[in-house]
């Protein structure tokens, strides 16, 4: 039963990065500034590592012969454990910078308390991620507050961006009795902790950006349970075609 928990864990943790790292390199290309192009398609191959890493344990916790591409490419929608957010279209640069904000903020904290798990594996993964996550967090930050505070066109795609994403932060923090259990035994980290720190963080940011956090928001949730919305059928559909279509095919 604690392979089947940590197996289950380690999914949520290397879905979140996968699909995330999918939808920023979508960017690849076309971003507005070339800086801008080069810097979201790193973060999104720093993403795509930290994805393999927790695919590639959860493969090896739970014993079927199963490695990280085995995950990636042959699980159906419903086998997917990543945050409805992760899967959102990536809109205009002002919704993927804020996605990516809401997002990484999470797992900053999250690294930041999971390399202390009593898991030796996860703890290493997550202090090696942190790092990377450092930097991420201090890169969509700074385009957050100088988006929200720069034109009005710019602020107002900020304050629609808002709008449309907020509704999914809940799903961040929606533990069940599995993460429970983890928690309890000291290998996942208190979810509740890391929900005020990125609460205490997220409204410095938008402080310091002139944003409101939403009010009385309905929130979507149901990544614990499999549950996405359209989006994330889309995005498997091309992201896995090509080993669907020749399996076993190897360059």
């Amino acid at each position: 039963m604690k392979n089947d928990a940590l197996f289950e864990y380690c999914l949520r943790l290397g879905d979140t990065s996968l699909i995330l790292s999918q939808r920023l390199g979508e960017w690849c290309g076309h971003g507005p500034i070339l800086e801008e192009d080069i810097a979201l398609t790193n973060i999104s191959l720093d993403l795509l590592g930290q994805a393999r890493s927790f695919l590639t344990y959860a493969g090896e916790t739970e014993g079927k012969g199963r490695n990280e591409d085995d995950l990636a490419f042959f699980r159906d929608e419903r086998e997917f454990r990543n945050f409805l957010l992760a899967e959102q279209p990536n809109g205009d640069f002002g919704v993927t910078l804020l996605r990516q904000f809401l997002i990484c903020t999470q797992q900053y904290f999250l690294y930041q308390e999971l390399s202390n798990s009593k898991d030796s594996s996860l703890s290493a993964l997550a202090a090696r991620s942190f790092k990377e996550t450092t930097y991420h967090l201090r890169h969509c930050s700074g385009w957050v507050q100088r988006l929200a505070t720069g034109t009005e066109e710019s602020r107002q795609r900020m304050l629609d961006a808002l709008d449309s994403l907020w509704r999914y932060t809940g799903d961040m923090f929606d533990t069940d009795e599995l993460e429970k259990g983890l928690i309890k035994s000291g290998i996942a980290p208190d979810t509740d902790l890391i929900r005020k720190k990125w609460d205490t963080r997220v409204r410095e940011v938008f402080s310091e950006a002139s944003l409101s956090i939403p009010e009385n928001v309905f929130q979507i949730t149901g990544s614990r349970q499999g549950r996405h919305t359209e989006h994330l059928g889309h995005l498997l559909a091309e992201m896995q075609v090509v080993p669907r279509s020749y399996p076993g095919a190897v360059w």
